[in-house]
């Protein structure tokens, strides 16, 4: 369901972009750092949108292999520890098996 929300607002968003850079189809000058030029508004327009889909996707993407490193580090701690109970529950076990109990010095 969040995926199919996300799918319309990204249609609806890309929609209002279109529409705006339709309605706003003059030459502008745009200056760059090394000089300047003349380009149609809606080239602008559509050009800084995808620019800016491009950087929020690429964060995105950086932060989510950032996510993924830490969840397989606290898995693989997590399966260290779980190992570690383990050997520690089988111990106390083997070490429960060895004392004599009160029980056991009653039938003698």
């Amino acid at each position: 369901m969040k995926t199919q929300w996300g799918l319309i607002f990204g249609i609806v968003f890309a929609i209002i972009i279109a529409v705006f850079a339709v309605v706003n189809v003059n030459a502008v000058e745009v200056n760059y750092v090394v000089g300047t030029g003349h380009l149609p508004l809606i080239l602008v327009i559509l050009f800084s949108a995808l620019l800016g889909a491009a950087i929020s996707s690429m964060i995105a993407m950086i932060k989510s292999v950032s996510l993924q490193r830490k969840l397989n580090e606290q898995l693989k701690e997590m399966n260290a520890k779980e190992i570690q109970i383990a050997m520690q529950q089988n111990e106390i076990a083997a070490l429960q098996k060895e004392v004599p109990t009160e029980n056991d010095n009653e039938t003698i």
